[in-house]
């Protein structure tokens, strides 16, 4: 189960990061676009080579980035969707491309916040070193405008610098909230899951309890039956089963003689002397009473009946714990058949009865065959 909804939430990150990533794809697309619209325009001061620098910076960063994307690469560990790198090409770019824009690049400023909407959701300290950088690299062109003797309306600039200042800092408190509140709803996911698997557990106990004997730990007669017909559905045709109904020799008169306390005693050896006579596979269940029933997967007439032989004398050579009864004083009967493909769990069990009611009358103490198959 825990494997099962592993493989949900990593098909569901999957799923969310193939997502981000389309949108970066998305977006660096619009970006080559809005150069090339700048310099038909007339509004991109630099040459036309700088422009194809700047596309080429995209269509490379970004082929890269979907072949490492593809191939599962990650760059931090944390991060399959390759966030960080892919913000820190888009500040590259834009930085770049505004400088490039003069005086109109005011007006573009919200590509910023554009760009920065991709590192949202990485942690706080990590969205405001990209937030600071982002304030820096227009800061900067402002110091690069001086350098190289261009115009520069002051008043403007800080106007700019100061509403994208706000800005930022409103981005990195909003992406503050957003990361607390993605750690509340971890916390609540993980919470709701260890509920969940408590509750899978009390299930699987309350099925348990359902279905097992509470005396010898044994299946009980409902959750044979299930398990009967689960196997006689599987099996295929060339192939048997064993099917056996077993009962304690005399049962009532050692309740009467030593009590019903030395009864339980008697059945619970029983079910431990069963335990290690049969294979791992090989299914035990108490039918009711002093009879159980057996059911041995993948077997043949012969090694079945040396399997019952060998769980009769076993049974025989048993000394309960606890219990005043000496070895050699138990005994069991056994009817036995045979279950094939297309067999009726009804009729088999039938003639395991009947083959069980033929080892009683015939003195007890012994395995009785009904070697009746579905072809005959």
């Amino acid at each position: 189960m825990s494997a099962m909804r592993d493989e949900t939430d990593m098909r569901a990150l999957q799923q969310l990061v193939t997502r981000r990533f389309a949108l970066a794809s998305v977006t660096y697309g619009l970006g080559l676009v809005l150069t090339w619209v700048a310099v038909a325009g007339g509004f991109y001061q630099a040459s036309v080579a700088s422009a194809v620098a700047q596309s080429a910076l995209i269509v490379v960063s970004q082929l890269l980035f979907f072949w490492l994307f593809h191939r599962g690469v990650n760059l931090r560990s944390k991060d399959p969707s390759l966030t960080e790198p892919q913000v820190l090409v888009g500040l590259l770019w834009l930085t770049t491309f505004l400088f490039n824009l003069g005086s109109a690049r005011g007006s573009l400023l919200v590509l910023y916040l554009l760009v920065l909407m991709f590192a949202v959701f990485l942690p706080p300290k990590v969205f405001i070193r990209y937030a600071a950088l982002a304030f820096v690299s227009f800061v900067s062109m402002a110091a690069l405008d001086y350098y190289l003797q261009r115009p520069i309306e002051t008043d403007v600039f800080l106007l700019q610098a100061s509403v994208l200042l706000v800005t930022l800092i409103w981005m990195c408190l909003f992406a503050g909230h957003v990361y607390r509140l993605r750690q509340r709803m971890r916390q609540r996911r993980f919470a709701l899951q260890a509920h969940q698997d408590t509750l899978r557990g009390m299930m699987r106990q309350l099925e348990d309890l359902a279905s097992t004997d509470e005396l010898t730990g044994l299946y009980n007669r409902r959750r044979f039956l299930r398990i009967a017909e689960g196997d006689l559905n599987r099996l295929r045709k060339g192939h048997q089963s064993g099917l056996a109904l077993i009962d304690l020799d005399h049962f009532k008169r050692i309740n009467d003689i030593h009590g019903h306390a030395t009864g339980d005693r008697v059945l619970q050896a029983f079910a431990s002397v069963a335990r290690s006579c049969l294979r791992d596979d090989d299914v035990l269940a108490r039918y009711g009473g002093e009879e159980f029933v057996l059911l041995l997967p993948n077997t043949d007439a012969e090694q079945f009946t040396a399997c019952c032989e060998r769980l009769r004398e076993a049974f025989a050579n048993a000394e309960p714990e606890d219990a005043n009864i000496e070895a050699g004083h138990l005994s069991l009967s056994i009817g036995l058949t045979l279950l094939n493909a297309g067999d009726d769990l009804d009729a088999a069990l039938q003639r395991a009865d009947e083959a069980l009611y033929r080892a009683k009358r015939g003195g007890r103490n012994r395995c009785e065959p009904a070697w009746v198959t579905a072809d005959a």
